[in-house]
């Protein structure tokens, strides 16, 4: 659900920030006041292409910033997290386009290009309009409505995973009857399992191969360095350690006899005097025994040199040549038992065909049964919106190939006949804006409930039309309003007088400059602003009573 929008230096608008809520959303204003400007900016926010000439005069750069809950969609949510872009259960999309041209996006405050922002947007805003980017006029997003209105997610799922794990045997099948190709890659595995196998290592044993070569690299250094230490322990020099010890204990020793609390402290010299000695007898043994052994070096080093050859040859680190090592050797297994793998993959391929067309054929009586029943709804609902003896019909044309299809076995098309007498055409090809919002919503409000989009809004929902329609379109609007968040920009009163929240956009200029406003309207504002839809310049007593009794109709 859109939460908020924020529009600073962008075309007539100086700078506005407007709160929405659920429900149905209207948004109203004089001719040119620019109503449509806050679908623009959405536009822009979901992926559009931007104008240097949307910057608003004397500005460097417009900025545009949305802001949705997405606890109730989980798609948009997963989305975001695959991209690592999530942000908990709210996301804000920004844009600023520059004066002297060029944009840059963000979402949740991490830089993002047009594109990501464009296929976040598809998740969660949906535009209804003369507009080329919104989600109904694809063929995909019909299909998924469809299945949505029919109940069909189970089957359609099925029939995806059947057909994915068809072409998965099918290709394994393709793998093991390679006949030479076969043998070259057995061969292949072969070579590289014995090298494996020869070099690679298991986590432990690597640690212990390389803690190896860094003792056999440094053997001289280190007895050098023992020795060293224990001169400076146990040495020659009136320095070393051990004798400035047994200078301080006797010197103790002669004081304890005078001052028995020392005693304590003598004893801590003691223990001094004894770790010290232990250190001097380790360190000389460890002297003693460190390895110089330049033979042994030599093979750790050739052992460790291979590693990492095998390291670059397959791209992966070195610890993790161990577990590719399985993977080989599995591989090798299957391609050599590959006679009772091809017998075994051929009955699983052919059980997964059957399955699959079982499942398709299930998919496909669902979705011509709701088919029908849709074409019906919606043709109904688009003659209360103003638009008798239009027709909506579902085709259902054939997929290419016999092949399962992870879609199904066939592809969906809306055909819209909007006037009696017209041959229905694809929705995507509808010219006119006005019919194509109408023509939308009715299918919106025939799948109610079925689209995960959060946020819809139409635009020029209601051209056209007046009367006894306007107030039906109003009415379905605020319908759709209690399942998904609608905005609605629209100058018919019998529209405006049905939304749960209203925003009216007036302009204003000083005679110099001229700047929009946008204003969230009370009771009593929305009362005026009904009664100048309704009377134009003059207001009277009767129109503010006839705004009145609309409003309490509408909200009642």
């Amino acid at each position: 659900m859109l939460t908020s929008l924020y529009v600073r230096q962008f075309a007539v608008v100086e700078e506005a920030e407007i709160a929405f809520g659920p429900g149905l959303t209207v948004v109203s204003g004089e001719t040119g006041a620019g109503k449509s400007l806050l679908v623009d900016a959405l536009m822009l926010l979901a992926g559009a292409r931007a104008d240097s000439g949307m910057v608003r005069a004397g500005s460097d750069r417009a900025e545009l910033a949305a802001e949705f809950d997405l606890a109730a969609l989980p798609e948009a949510a997963a989305w975001l997290r695959q991209e690592e872009l999530d942000d908990g259960d709210t996301c804000q999309l920004r844009r600023v386009i520059r004066a002297e041209g060029g944009t840059r996006g963000w979402i949740n405050g991490r830089p993002a290009s047009v594109a990501q922002m464009a296929a976040l947007a598809s998740l969660i805003v949906e535009i209804h309009g003369q507009h080329e980017h919104q989600a109904l006029l694809s063929r995909q997003h019909q299909m998924n409505l469809l299945d949505g209105y029919a109940g069909n997610a189970e089957r359609a799922a099925r029939v995806r995973d059947l057909a994915r794990a068809w072409r998965d045997a099918v290709q394994r099948i393709r793998t093991l009857s390679g006949g030479d190709d076969r043998e070259h890659q057995i061969d292949l595995l072969r070579h590289e399992l014995d090298e494996l196998e020869r070099w690679a290592l298991v986590p432990a044993a690597l640690d212990e191969l390389e803690a190896q070569h860094r003792r056999l690299a440094n053997a001289g250094r280190l007895a050098e360095g023992a020795n060293g230490v224990v001169e400076l322990l146990d040495g020659e020099s009136e320095f070393a350690i051990g004798r400035a010890l047994l200078r301080a204990h006797a010197e103790l020793s002669r004081l304890a006899e005078l001052d028995a609390t020392l005693a304590p402290t003598l004893e801590l010299l003691d223990s001094a005097q004894i770790q010290v000695g232990e250190a001097v007898d380790g360190l000389g043994r460890y002297a003693q025994d460190v390895e110089l052994d330049p033979e042994r070096l030599a093979e750790v080093d050739t052992h460790l040199t291979h590693l990492h050859d095998l390291s670059r040859r397959y791209r992966l680190p070195i610890e993790e040549l161990s577990a590719k090592a399985d993977e080989v050797r599995e591989r090798l297994a299957e391609l050599e038992g590959a006679g009772d793998a091809l017998e075994r993959l051929g009955h699983e391929r052919d059980r997964l065909r059957r399955d699959y067309d079982q499942a398709a054929a299930e998919l496909s009586h669902a979705r011509s049964e709701a088919a029908q029943r849709l074409g019906a709804t919606v043709a109904a609902l688009m003659g209360e919106l103003g638009m008798a003896g239009g027709r909506l019909e579902v085709s259902l044309d054939a997929a290419e190939g016999d092949d399962p299809d992870p879609q199904g076995r066939e592809r969906c098309e809306l055909l819209v006949s909007a006037n009696p007498g017209q041959p229905p055409r694809p929705l995507r090809k509808v010219a006119s804006g006005g019919e194509l919002a109408r023509i939308s919503l009715a299918i919106e409000v025939a799948t109610l409930g079925n689209d995960q989009i959060g946020c819809m809004i139409f635009d020029e929902v209601d051209t056209g039309i007046g009367g006894a329609v306007a107030e039906v379109v109003g009415q379905k609007l605020r319908a759709l309003g209690k399942t998904v968040q609608v905005l609605c920009v629209t100058h018919l009163p019998q529209v405006a007088a049905q939304g749960h929240a209203h925003l009216r956009v007036s302009k204003e200029s000083d005679g110099e400059a001229t700047r929009t406003r946008i204003q969230s309207l009370d009771a009593s504002g929305r009362r005026d602003e009904l009664s100048r839809m309704l009377g134009g310049v003059e207001i009277t007593k009767e129109t503010r009573a006839h705004a009145k009794k609309m409003l309490d109709r509408a909200q009642g």
